[in-house]
């Protein structure tokens, strides 16, 4: 049996509620008087969400637009804090999904990977060591030295990936980002993934139900910012399915309080 050291992810109780303001006015009527009155509604992504992760697993997480896959990620990788419950996350993550969303845009492709790379905790000399390697598996050949303002979302995605795929990480964070990619280069980020969980831990988002049958050996469904499934691939896709096929889309998961 596994034992308590072998957990590397554990969320408890997780909820996380985003401010949304009718109009500039209420903002500032909340930084000013936002003791005394509340001027916003709030958007409960997340609900409650509770799960571990052990080291060497792949979770899939599945769910439809909106559910708050996205936010349990970022939360996961300490991009965002949660308002309520708690998350321990154990090792070196590597999130693919925000990395290229927080390029800059004025800076070279070379830059960007020196700003990245110190992110995700290299030193300079380790990052420089691995340039050259970098930017072959990115494959943008001369706009490694251009702007990232001039890049498509689809080499925002080469240059991301070629980053995390390179700091060693201990747990790796796919989310949706290799769907803008071309297929050779997400068949070759699908080979450099399934290579990691040999030795990795793996937090895998997609709507291909098929590639989180064949990476993952756990699964959550999150509907409505809780999880309504878990468990292996099979069970959770086959509920997943099912329920997409015969409940309608509600859209209140969109709906602030």
């Amino acid at each position: 049996m596994s034992s308590e050291k072998d957990v590397v992810i554990r969320a408890r109780h997780l909820a996380k509620a985003y401010r949304i303001y009718g109009n500039q006015q209420q903002r500032l009527k909340q930084v000013l008087f936002g003791s005394w009155h509340t001027y916003y509604r709030s958007f409960w992504a997340l609900k409650d969400i509770s799960f571990e992760v052990r080291r060497g697993e792949a979770l899939g997480i599945l769910g439809r637009n909106g559910c708050g896959k996205s936010t349990l990620l970022q939360i996961a990788c300490g991009m965002i804090r949660p308002t309520k419950g708690e998350i321990m996350v154990n090792g070196r993550i590597a999130p693919v999904l925000a990395l290229g969303g927080t390029f800059d845009a004025e800076s070279t492709g070379r830059q960007n990977v020196l700003i990245g790379g110190a992110v995700l905790g290299l030193k300079r000399h380790e990052i420089l060591e691995k340039m050259d390697s970098i930017a072959d598996f990115a494959g943008i050949g001369d706009f490694m030295g251009q702007p990232v303002k001039f890049y498509s979302s689809g080499m925002r995605v080469r240059l991301a990936f070629a980053i995390c795929a390179h700091i060693d990480p201990e747990i790796l964070v796919v989310d949706e980002a290799l769907a803008v990619g071309d297929a050779v280069f997400q068949r070759k980020c699908m080979d450099w993934i399934d290579n990691f969980r040999r030795r990795g831990t793996l937090l895998f988002v997609s709507h291909a139900t098929s590639e989180v049958a064949r990476l993952c050996n756990n699964a959550i469904w999150i509907d409505d910012g809780r999880i309504r499934e878990a468990g292996t691939p099979a069970n959770v896709i086959r509920a997943y399915r099912r329920a997409t096929l015969i409940e309608q889309d509600n859209m209140r998961r969109f709906s602030a309080m």
